[in-house]
Parts: structure tokens; C-alpha cells; sequence
């Protein structure tokens, strides 16, 4: 039974509260003066909700008893839900303390439905705020873990997607293995091939970094496996090692491998079956032991189709696939993101709440690379310590996406939003960029007690 402290100098109102309570299912502890209740409080650790009245002393109709108890409560534990029972005459008085975090208030005489409900659902959001601060410690403590056991190579996340793409990630680190990229321009993809490196078997080899698509079709082939001279049209009269043989004993990691002309997949399968390759314009048969790490935002299944890439080099280099979520799908790691390029940048500015919200419902097409983009420029605009909506100068988005893009939160951000703003629905309305009408049809339709 969750235990109510129901704080109040009238016998009768305690009796009558007591009984209501009982009844359903709740366990009360009375006080008949302030000292008492938050005696009781300090002795009852589990206490889960608070009932008080605002005036303690004959003839007071003030309300700053109610007040300096309420403070005191506050003191003790700074989450824990209070109603306030008032008369006409404190009524002021209990809007300014629901302002400073109280849960609700009530008039007296109250109605016991309403009283209980409020109880239940405030109850119901405790529970919920318990359950998120066990979940968050459960997430830092996984996250310090992870940080701890391996190189993560200084990526900030916080999200439940990056910490299972991570965990996988150094888990088959270890592995030699060829490892498939996938995900969106911009997402850090390159990011998670040097977390692959960086805690691999051949961390002390030599690491080739390639984009493959920014290469010349003609040259693609001696830049990956070597030339001898006069190859090709200016080719010189050296011959030209290639990124394999500078990546023997170590890791090749190859952007956009989508791009590769059919001649260089032919190449690229043959040297991840045996290891074996010849240079553009030799004959000789070389060997190298290489681990491969591959990236692409193309759609590889649907390229197989088309004939434009190969489906025995795809299931080569798919032997693991990363899949890297794009930004707008891990929303959590938006600001600690944001935040730590703003350090990168030694800018000490904070993000306005306005601020966050805007970045929350943006849904940033350039990933992560477009937010690194937004905060240097916001470093330079940045008038004062704080960053507003109007420093960002997000782009508006097309007229003709925004059924598709508007914002829509999940039950979870519903939940954690809620639970930060102590069930106060104006407020959580107000940092979700909503209406309280909106945002009650979205409780409404999760199922989330207000």
C-alpha cells in the first residue's frame, strides 16, 4: 500500500481523509501540525504523496504556513508530489506554490473523486519517475562500462540505439571478419569504423582510410590495388602501390563502396576470398592479409537488382552489418551532441529550452555532420551565453513533407517530458512546442495517466 502524509489541524478533516483513503487501498499517516508532519516524513522514507493544508494557527488565512511547510517538505525530498488543500482566501497563494512545483490543489470541501483520481494519477507518475531513474542509472552505468572496457574514440551518445550499435560494434571488433557501414550521409559512419579499428587485433597496424566515391573511375583501380608504369595514360614510369598493400597487416576502411566499378568488385571479391590481388597492368599475383571495413548510404539489396553491384561481393562484405540510425531516429543524443561540439568550438553558451525543443522536432537530413555545422555557426552568432531558436536559424522544412515530418513524439519522450515537469501539463506542453489540447489527445492515445 502507498503510504499518503496527510498534514492538517482539523481532527475531522484528518478522520474523513483517513477513512477515504483506506478505502481505496491506501495507506494514510496523519499530522496534526507541520513540525509533526515533517517529523513523519523524515521517519517514513517511503512516504509517496503529500497532503497539506496552508494554515496551521486560529484565525490565519495567509497561507504562509502552508507556504514555509511546503519549502520544508521540499527540502527534505525535492520530487515528492504535494496537494494542497486551500480555502478562497489561499487560493493566490496555492497558484504560486503550484508554480514552484506543488502537483495540484484542491478547495475545500473537495470532492473525493476528483481527490483520489488526482492521488492515483500522481501516484502512477511517481512510479513512472522511479522506473525512468533506475532506467537512466541502468544506461550511465552501461555506458561508463563500455567507455571503460574499450576505445570508443571520444563519441558522445546517449541513446539506446547507439549503446546496442556500440556494444555489437565491440564485439566483433576483435573479429577479422569484413564489417558492412550502413546508414545515412553524415551519420558518423566513419566514426564506427575507427571504434573498429581502434579495438581490433591490428590497432597497431597500419589503418587505410579510402572514399571510394570521391575517386575517378579510370584511377579507381590503381589507387586500390597498385599500377604498374605506364598502365595507363599518365601513369609515369614508377610503379604505384596501392591501399591494400599499404594496409597489409592492418585495416582498409572503404566510404561509399556502392561507387566501385564492376572491374574493381571483380578485384575487391577476389581479395577478400584469398587474400589475392595483381596491379593495373601486371600479371604478378600478390598477397596481403587486410581486414575490411566497408560504408555505404546506398541501398546495396536494390543496387543487386538493378545489376550495378555485385551479390556475391555483397554477402563478402556483409559477413556483419552496423547499422548506423540517422539522427532524427535517436533524438536523445541531440543536445549532448550539440553541447559537445559547442566545447569543441570553447564556447561556454548554454541551448535555450526553446532552443532544444526546435532541434528536437528538426529532422536534420545532414545527420550529424549538419548539427556539427549548426552549433559552429551558432559559436560565431552567438550574441550572449545563451543560445536561442532564432541563433540556430534552422531551415524550415518543405511545405510538401510536413505530413511526413511533422513533429510526433514517442511515448517515451511523452513520459520523460511529463515526468520532468513533476505531471505539470502546461509546462511539458510548453517544452514540447504544443498545446495543452494536443497534448492531451497524445496522452490520451498512449494511455499516460495526467
Amino acid at each position: 500500500m502507498d503510504k499518503i502524509l496527510i498534514i492538517d489541524d482539523n481532527n475531522g478533516i484528518l478522520s474523513a481523509l483517513r477513512i477515504l483513503l483506506s478505502l481505496h487501498n491506501l495507506q494514510p499517516l496523519c499530522a496534526i501540525t507541520p513540525q509533526a508532519g515533517l517529523q513523519l516524513l523524515r521517519e517514513n522514507r517511503d512516504i509517496r504523496l503529500v497532503i497539506q493544508d496552508m494554515n496551521f494557527t486560529a484565525d490565519t488565512t495567509s497561507g504562509e504556513e502552508g507556504r514555509a511547510l511546503f519549502f520544508a517538505i521540499r527540502e527534505i525530498n525535492p520530487d515528492l508530489p504535494i496537494i494542497l488543500l486551500t480555502a478562497w482566501t489561499q487560493l493566490e497563494m496555492a497558484v504560486a506554490l503550484v508554480r514552484s512545483g506543488a502537483a495540484d490543489y484542491l478547495g475545500k470541501p473537495w470532492d473525493d473523486n476528483k481527490l483520489i483520481a488526482t492521488i492515483n494519477n500522481l501516484l502512477e507518475l511517481g512510479e513512472l519517475q522511479r522506473r525512468q531513474q533506475v532506467s537512466r542509472q541502468q544506461a550511465l552505468d552501461a555506458r561508463n562500462t563500455l567507455a571503460k572496457t574499450f576505445d570508443l574514440q571520444g563519441v558522445i551518445y546517449r541513446s539506446e540505439k547507439m549503446q546496442k550499435l556500440l556494444e555489437m560494434t565491440t564485439q566483433v571488433a576483435g573479429s577479422e571478419v569484413p564489417v558492412l557501414i550502413s546508414g545515412p550521409n553524415g551519420a558518423g559512419k566513419e566514426k564506427i569504423a575507427d571504434i573498429l579499428q581502434a579495438n581490433s587485433r591490428v590497432q597497431d597496424g597500419p589503418y587505410i582510410k579510402v572514399n571510394v566515391g570521391a575517386l575517378p573511375e579510370e584511377l579507381m583501380e590503381a589507387e586500390l590495388f597498385g599500377a604498374e608504369p605506364g598502365a595507363y595514360t599518365g601513369a609515369g614510369n614508377r610503379a604505384r602501390e596501392g591501399r591494400f598493400e599499404a594496409a597489409d597487416g592492418g585495416t582498409l576502411f572503404l566510404d561509399e563502396i556502392g561507387e566501385l566499378s564492376a572491374s574493381g568488385q571483380v578485384k575487391l571479391l577476389r581479395v577478400l576470398q584469398t587474400g589475392e590481388f595483381q596491379r593495373l597492368g601486371s600479371s604478378q599475383t600478390r598477397r596481403v592479409k587486410v581486414r575490411v571495413i566497408s560504408a555505404t548510404n546506398s541501398d546495396l539489396p536494390k543496387a543487386i537488382v538493378g545489376g550495378s553491384f555485385r551479390q556475391d561481393l555483397f554477402y563478402r562484405l556483409n559477413v556483419i552489418e552496423l547499422r548506423l540510425p540517422p539522427l532524427c531516429e535517436r533524438p536523445e543524443d541531440i543536445a549532448p551532441l550539440a553541447m559537445g561540439f559547442l566545447a569543441e568550438n570553447d564556447n561556454t553558451s548554454k541551448l535555450s529550452p526553446q532552443a532544444l525543443t526546435a532541434m528536437t522536432r528538426y529532422r536534420w537530413p545532414g545527420n550529424v555532420r549538419e548539427l556539427q555545422n549548426v552549433m559552429q555557426r551558432a559559436s560565431v552568432l552567438c550574441p550572449g551565453d545563451t543560445i536561442d531558436e532564432t541563433v540556430l536559424a534552422l531551415p524550415a522544412q518543405p511545405t510538401i513533407d510536413r505530413v511526413e515530418i511533422s513533429f510526433e513524439p514517442s511515448r517515451e519522450l511523452l513520459q520523460q517530458t511529463l515526468a520532468r515537469c513533476n505531471g505539470v501539463i502546461a509546462q511539458a506542453a510548453r517544452e514540447l512546442g504544443m498545446s495543452r489540447q494536443a497534448l492531451y489527445r497524445r496522452l490520451e492515445k498512449h494511455g499516460i495517466p495526467y
